[in-house]
This record gives structure tokens, C-alpha cells and sequence, in this order.
């Protein structure tokens, strides 16, 4: 006999709700991913990378770092900044903290390359995403994915 405490089951509209969160943390990333690369050819991937960049600290990261905040294996990451480094978006340069590791650095170019793609991104995100939800229920809908991603 098993010590676990019993569980409620879900009732239908509890599951039509679970469900379809499930089908939008699918098919979102490859909505947003696909607008990206149709009219920017950049990756959400690397806007992300850019984007996170955009946001450090003299627009630098360590290589470690970056991939946590974009949720990337290192090796992940490193083939997408190799990618970002053969645009001129992304420079690699050497931890002054440690110099075992690396940063990636924002390059001006890089910078650039993310202001041309915001427009797209965001268009994207009011497309996909924001039109869908009425004003009057944003404050829930922001406490309740807040209280689900912590």
C-alpha cells in the first residue's frame, strides 16, 4: 500500500485548460520562430541570444549565463553563437573574472540586427498571442502564468 496522498482528478474543464496550455507552449515557439525567419531570417533562438544580450551589462555575458537565461545546453549555445559570430552579431571574447571561460559580446552590428527584428517579433507576439486575451483579463492571466513559471 502506497503512503502517497490521493489525488484529485481533474475535471473537464480543468483538463480542457491544462490541454490547452500543452498546445500552446508547442505550437507558440514555432509561430513566433517561423515569423522571425520568414521576414528577418534570424531564429528565435538567436533573437533571444541577442535580445538577452541587449539587456546585460556592457552587453556581455559568459557563455554559461547566456545559455541558462536563453535555456540552452551549452554546446547549444555554443553552435548558436558560432552562428551569431559569423553574421558580426556576437563577439567572443575572454573572461577577465576567469580565463577558462568566455563572454558573448553584443557587437554594434548585432544590436542593430535586433532593432530591425523587433518590429517582427513584436507584430508576431500582438498576432499569436495578445490579440487573443481581452484587456480586462490581463492583469489574471499575467499573476497566473507569473505563479506558474516560479
Amino acid at each position: 500500500m502506497s503512503n502517497a496522498p490521493s489525488v484529485k482528478p481533474l475535471d473537464p474543464e480543468e483538463e480542457a485548460a491544462f490541454l490547452a496550455l500543452i498546445h500552446v507552449m508547442k505550437a507558440l515557439p514555432r509561430l513566433l520562430d517561423a515569423d522571425l525567419i520568414k521576414e528577418q531570417r534570424l531564429s528565435m533562438g538567436e533573437y533571444i541570444a541577442l535580445m538577452h544580450l541587449s539587456g546585460a551589462p556592457d552587453r556581455r555575458l559568459r557563455m554559461s549565463e547566456l545559455a541558462d537565461e536563453c535555456n540552452l545546453s551549452l554546446s547549444g549555445m555554443t553552435r548558436l553563437v558560432t552562428r551569431l559570430e559569423d553574421e558580426g552579431c556576437i563577439e567572443r571574447v575572454a573572461c577577465t573574472q576567469d580565463g577558462r571561460g568566455s563572454n558573448a559580446l553584443l557587437t554594434e552590428l548585432g544590436f542593430a540586427r535586433l532593432e530591425q527584428a523587433y518590429p517582427t517579433h513584436l507584430a508576431s507576439v500582438r498576432r499569436h498571442v495578445v490579440d487573443h486575451w481581452n484587456k480586462s483579463d490581463l492583469a489574471q492571466i499575467a499573476r497566473v502564468l507569473g505563479a506558474i513559471g516560479q
